[in-house]
């Protein structure tokens, strides 16, 4: 890890022993991976690290006094969703060695993209009574260091809501409906919304039962999947800044459907597609069809 530049003292790296953090599964614990290439927004996270802090050396080797409160926290950040937020913390006002457990659930609803887990120890408080080569101010870092795990795989994947389509302008009878807003720049937690009928109870049971389908509810979910993937494309195939040269953000509308039509339509030019969907609508649904491999249930 490449250390920052700061401008006052920081401890030595092996002030702290930092475990690397755990994903906590059904059968226990595993190593954090790299990428859950199966992830989607009804999966929440669960992840754990301990930290060994000596914080008398912390103290020491920073130039602060012996009561110098520090705090060491974790904060997560979602590219996918451009939310972030707290995970937890820990106040070190004492002496001696400390071991902190950091123990951490992370809703699926808020996370998407790259899930970026940043953990550090901080200046718990101003100092005023600190030397010029000390930190002072409350929140500067002695130590930080980052973890990484992407979420976003091949599927269409956005956040859903539920709701009774009686109360909305669309029709009483529709199952679903994908809302697509914002323009290619937009993080797509932001951009996607799939909304669901309640009062169409077959779909409804059947994003309910997700996590365990009943072959009912894959092939509904098939379906599903394979109208998003049809309105997705189609709504990218229709802007013009939709191209191979696009350069998108992380997480973005843009770079999840440029992932998408990669993955449906593989080795094809982005204006080939365009052509054959304006040319032959028919031919181009059916293509559509074949790549997303529609009641193709296991």
């Amino acid at each position: 890890m490449t250390r920052r530049v700061l401008p006052y003292r920081v401890p030595s790296e092996d002030v702290i022993i930092a475990e690397p953090w755990r994903l906590v599964v059904e059968d226990g614990e595993v190593a954090l991976p790299e990428a859950l290439p199966d992830w989607d927004y009804h999966m929440d996270l669960h992840v754990r690290r301990n930290l060994r802090i000596d914080v008398d050396r912390a103290r020491l080797q920073s130039g602060l006094p012996t009561d110098a409160s520090l705090l060491v926290s974790a904060v997560w950040t979602a590219t996918g969703s451009n939310l972030s937020g707290p995970a937890q913390h820990v106040r070190l006002a004492g002496p001696g060695t400390v071991t902190t457990e950091f123990d951490v659930f992370l809703r699926g609803a808020d996370l998407g993209g790259l899930l970026l887990l940043d953990t550090a120890l901080v200046l718990a408080e101003r100092r005023g009574d600190a030397r010029p080569s000390s930190p002072r101010r409350a929140g500067s870092v002695l130590w930080s260091d980052r973890a990484e795990l992407r979420l976003q795989g091949d599927a269409p994947q956005f956040p859903m809501a539920v709701i009774d389509f009686a109360r909305t302008s669309f029709p009483d009878d529709a199952a679903w409906h994908l809302q697509i807003s914002g323009g290619m720049e937009h993080a797509t937690m932001g951009a996607l919304l799939l909304l669901v009928n309640e009062r169409n109870a077959v779909t409804a049971a059947a994003f309910q039962n997700a996590a365990r389908p009943r072959p009912v509810d894959r092939i509904v979910l098939s379906a599903v999947y394979a109208d998003a993937a049809r309105t997705m494309i189609e709504h990218a195939l229709a802007d013009h800044d939709f191209s191979e040269d696009a350069d998108f953000p992380d997480g973005s509308l843009g770079a999840t459907l440029l992932s998408l039509f990669d993955h449906l339509f593989p080795g094809q030019s982005i204006t080939d597609v365009r052509l054959r969907r304006r040319q032959s609508p028919a031919l181009f649904a059916s293509d559509l069809q074949a790549a997303v491999r529609i009641f193709e249930v296991s």
